[in-house]
């Protein structure tokens, strides 16, 4: 198995006022945006196209770079596809908005189901702290309004 590069994207996909959040098959129960690692040669701005079309089916063109830059520990359960010298991982955050929550077309070895949600919901739902961060970059308002913060 060739280890996989330390450096991925996290696509949040958005409607003015819902986020779509994938649930992955392992672990069960884990929620998140598109994500997904750079490979051999590619940009941020490519692999964050190519893992929204894998993911979702949805086209990259209107993609947005947040700017937002994440590096964090890699954990336990994802260790193995790296490299045993890469520890820590490089995370670019880009948006996606759509007119409408539109179904994906899920990668049936990634994901189990989908979801659109609102923000603090997604917020809450997701088991990424980035991810968490991410939503909360583009909504501020979630933790505001009582029914979505908890």
């Amino acid at each position: 198995m060739i280890p996989k590069i330390p450096r991925s994207v996290l696509v949040l996909v958005h409607t003015r006022d819902c986020i779509l959040l994938l649930e992955r098959l392992q672990p069960a129960g884990f929620w998140q945006s598109v994500t997904g690692s750079l490979e051999p040669g590619e940009s941020w701005e490519e692999a964050a196209c190519r893992e929204l079309q894998e993911e979702t089916g949805f086209p990259g063109r209107r993609l947005v770079d947040t700017g937002i830059r994440n590096l964090f520990p890699i954990v336990p359960p994802w260790s193995a596809r790296y490299a045993p010298e890469d520890q820590m991982n490089e995370e670019h955050v880009f948006t996606l908005l759509l007119d409408r929550p539109d179904p994906p077309c899920l990668q049936p070895l990634e994901h189990r189901s989908s979801a659109w949600v609102p923000p603090g919901e997604a917020a809450r739902r997701c088991g990424s702290r980035t991810n968490r961060h991410a939503i909360l970059h583009q909504f501020p308002w979630a933790l505001d309004d009582p029914a979505q913060a908890s």
